[in-house]
């Protein structure tokens, strides 16, 4: 979840005790934290306005289109838009700027919608970053490690209401690659799980037997999960899941809390 920590820092970085320009500067922090971006609008929501010296701001808003992450992964749209932030500015000026949530005071907490395009999603599933962690997942269903396996060539089309079909290669050491193609409905399970609804799959042309596609599923429902972001302090829940043709559109609840190194010493002082 490198993005919230682009957009805690560009948010942070309002609360400089020389910034008179609240929106612009939030805004040109963000794009510096950004490999490129086409375009992008903040709006600091702040009254009485002196709380900004003390390190609170009572609403940030932000719009953006063709957010760069990396030269191979975009974002095609972001909407996004907090509940109050409460800084602490001396931590903050002390270089929490490089571990935001250590200047933290209370917990953030942000509403978010993304929009992904199908070009983008390709361009990403042909990124270093991406492919590592196809990887990961894809051992994870497979079984044996990650060095295992190549996976060629990842496409994925969104052929809307709510379904896609993903298809690409699989080699195994040295052996002959697999063609693999599954075609599935998208649901979530309680906010955090994807779930595949109805899936298909077929390897050089042949259809799965039944168990084996049911045992694909829940690879698939277990690797995708936003419970495991909490052990970095971040609660995430998936609001909407929408698959459109050539879109997908995403809206979820993201609560950033502050750094791990103060919940385990708070937890060590309880225990005591």
């Amino acid at each position: 979840m490198e993005f919230i920590t682009i957009l805690l820092s560009g948010l942070l970085a309002v609360l400089s005790p020389v910034n008179l320009v609240a929106d612009k500067v939030t805004e040109g922090a963000i794009r510096s934290r950004l490999n490129r971006v086409e375009q992008l609008k903040v709006r600091i929501d702040n009254a009485p306005s002196y709380q900004l010296v003390q390190g609170k701001v009572e609403r940030v808003r932000m719009a953006g289109r063709g957010l760069w992450l990396t030269p191979d992964i975009r974002v095609d749209a972001l909407e996004l838009e907090t509940d109050p932030l409460n800084v602490d500015l001396q931590r903050l000026r002390q270089g929490s700027q490089r571990s935001p949530r250590a200047a933290l005071r209370q917990p953030v907490q942000a509403g978010v919608r993304l929009v992904l395009t199908q070009s983008d999603l390709n361009k990403a599933l042909q990124s270093p970053a991406v492919a590592a962690r196809l990887r990961i997942v894809g051992s994870r269903i497979l079984g044996g490690s990650p060095e295992r396996y190549e996976f060629i060539n990842p496409q994925v089309e969104l052929l809307g209401s709510n379904r896609l079909r993903f298809q690409m290669e699989v080699r195994e050491k040295d052996a002959e690659p697999l063609a693999i193609m599954v075609e599935s409905g998208l649901g979530i399970i309680a906010g955090q799980r994807l779930q595949l609804i109805e899936p298909s799959v077929a390897i050089n042309g042949k259809p799965l037997s039944p168990p084996l596609v049911s045992a694909l599923t829940r690879g698939v429902s277990n690797s995708v999960n936003l419970r495991t972001l909490e052990e970095g302090g971040i609660t995430a829940r998936f609001l909407q899941f929408k698959v459109d043709k050539g879109e997908l559109e995403v809206a979820a609840f993201v609560r950033v809390d502050t750094s791990k190194q103060a919940s385990a010493s708070s937890t060590g002082t309880t225990s005591q």
